[in-house]
């Protein structure tokens, strides 16, 4: 009989372990908008795996979320290959020109220009994410990228009604979009504020869609359509060159991996702040058992940990490429123990305490999850920095541009557009890429898998830090994208926070030395996807402050890649 119950326990410790290596068997997908959901949805069930759907994500949001990304801009795209478990970061953000300088942003006096970085053709860096798409497709994908493109060009092309939320991005721009002839005649009705219900349509976006999808990288970096945007972007104060198209690539970086709790994390590496700030944060409140602690406690260390890793920002990162960061000490346990030595349990430290100065970055962003059935998985964070981006189109291709220059630092020691001051790591330099909030992220452990990230600026480093703690506690990806949230960044030294957030504990809070602003709404857009491996549930969920759609997908019968 001992004999027969370990054969079975052997058998049943074999399944769970090929249970384990196999993947989910359906498909999860949640983006920010439901169109963006269905695009990768059906590529899904024509074949393709999640690199393929993410592609049709992407390209998606570019049309159907123009106030948050778009071809016109860039971001990150965290890859995970089940076939080799393998993690990569692809980086496909924007660029500065090579006729960029670091003053340029500045007057004679070196006072700021106002607005310069923000609105118009010279605030656009180079962008990425049409190479993203291509690389991603062409690398890692199944069909070809034509095929993954088709439901985002049918959207321009055909259009689709435009929400509240698109309404409210539009009037918040509404002077930048009118006073550029182009995108008021896309954006606007007749140069007047759309109703909801209002259909955008974008023929000349769709054009551009379809040569990059015939002719790949060549569709957009070079050709007529390169041309185009160039004499547009030039004809409207911009220094763009067609070099700066032709030179422009992709780069696949290593992620930042650190563990927590047992769980492993995989996050976004330089030019992203986030991945180190992650491993920053983590690493400090791993010498707390905060699940013991009341909440006023709680909150006070985690923004104690929020403190140190966004001044640690603003004094180190930036492109790797030009500048050296001490990847490997900043996502050190003994780094994380050195500051956690100088957190008082009851007391806040003043930021001024911390010797140096100041931080970096934000965006109007978007963010999507996928998983495949094999286990393939995508999180992708994507912008072109604030709504509407520089507010021009160029030309005749209906690219809008990024106003992603205003992530730098025009000078250190000055306040970007989000209050984020910047450090001499992140200024202008041509080819350079600004550093930035965009955090897309896998966590990974006791049996389960999470894949999560969101818009927000400044703001997206902290948001993805309380999703994981939620997920390391145990909750599902709905506790994630729904928790309110509370934000600090160094400077202005003060704790942000939604609303309810802070609700019951603001006065204990006060008399630690915290000081409190209500941002008076809700913020964020997070879109989660959870896999539980031992029972092959998966989960997904969109933040209910969005218009997101998130889907579990069961594939049955599917199509050959290509059909």
């Amino acid at each position: 009989m001992p004999t027969i119950r370990l054969a079975v326990l052997v058998v049943f410790l074999l399944a769970c372990s090929l249970a384990a290596a196999a993947g989910p068997g359906g498909a999860a997908v949640a983006t920010a908008h439901p169109l963006a959901t269905t695009a990768a949805v059906r590529i899904l069930r024509a074949g393709g795996n999640a690199f393929d759907a993410a592609v049709a994500a992407s390209a998606a949001l570019a049309v159907v979320e123009p106030g948050s990304s778009g071809l016109g801009g860039g971001g990150f795209w965290l890859l995970y290959l089940a076939d080799t478990q393998r993690t990569v970061m692809v980086d496909g953000r924007e660029r500065a020109p090579l006729a960029a300088a670091g003053d340029m942003y500045l007057d004679k006096s070196g006072k700021p220009l106002p607005r310069a970085s923000l609105d118009g053709a010279l605030a656009a860096g180079i962008p990425g994410e049409p190479a993203a798409l291509v690389h991603v497709a062409h690398k890692y994908g199944r069909l070809p990228l034509a095929r993954s493109l088709a439901p985002a060009i049918r959207l321009a092309r055909e259009g689709f009604p435009v929400s509240e939320e698109y309404v409210g991005k539009a009037k918040f721009r509404l002077q930048v979009l009118r006073r550029h002839r182009r995108a008021a005649a896309i954006y606007l009705d007749d140069g007047a504020l759309p109703e909801p219900g209002w259909m955008l349509r974008q023929p000349r976006l769709a054009q551009t869609l379809e040569t990059l999808g015939r002719e790949g990288r060549a569709g957009f970096y070079a050709g007529p359509v390169a041309a185009e945007m160039v004499r547009a972007v030039r004809a409207a104060g911009g220094i763009w060159r067609l070099e700066d198209l032709r030179r422009y690539r992709v780069l696949e970086r290593e992620p930042v991996v650190f563990g927590y709790r047992g769980y492993t994390v995989t996050a976004a590496a330089p030019p992203s702040a986030g991945g180190i700030g992650l491993a920053t944060m983590l690493n400090i409140l791993e010498g707390y058992d905060l699940e013991t602690l009341d909440k006023a406690t709680r909150v006070h260390l985690t923004v104690e940990a929020m403190r140190r890793a966004y001044r640690d920002r603003q004094r180190y990162l930036g492109d790797p490429d030009f500048v050296a960061i001490p990847r490997a000490r900043l996502t050190s346990e003994a780094y994380a123990a050195k500051l956690r030595a100088g957190i008082e349990l009851h007391q806040a430290t003043p930021s001024a305490a911390l010797s140096d100065a100041p931080a970096p970055v934000g965006a109007d962003t978007t963010h999507f999850s996928i998983i495949d059935a094999k286990g393939n998985r995508v999180a992708a964070t994507l912008s072109i920095n604030y709504p509407f981006g520089a507010g021009v189109v160029a030309g005749k291709t209906g690219v809008l541009l990024n106003d992603e220059m205003d992530d730098f630092a025009k000078q250190p020691g000055l306040a970007n557009v989000y209050g984020l001051v910047g450090g001499q790591a992140n200024t202008i330099e041509p080819g350079k890429r600004p550093l930035s909030s965009m955090t897309p992220t896998f966590v990974e452990g006791h049996g389960r898998v999470a894949i999560l990230g969101t818009p927000g600026g400044s703001r997206i480093i902290t948001m993805v830090l309380l999703g994981i703690l939620e997920f390391t506690e145990g909750e599902g990806p709905t506790a994630w994208v729904t928790r309110p949230r509370y934000h600090h960044q160094y400077l202005p030294d003060v704790i942000q926070h939604e609303p309810s957030a802070l609700a019951g504990v603001r006065e204990r809070l006060r008399a630690m030395g915290h000081a409190l602003r209500d941002v008076g709404r809700r913020y964020g857009d997070m879109q989660a996807i959870m896999w539980d491996r031992a029972s092959g549930r998966l989960e997904a969920a969109s933040d209910p402050r969005g218009i997101g759609s998130a889907r579990v997908v069961h594939l049955h019968a599917t199509a050959k890649p290509g059909e």
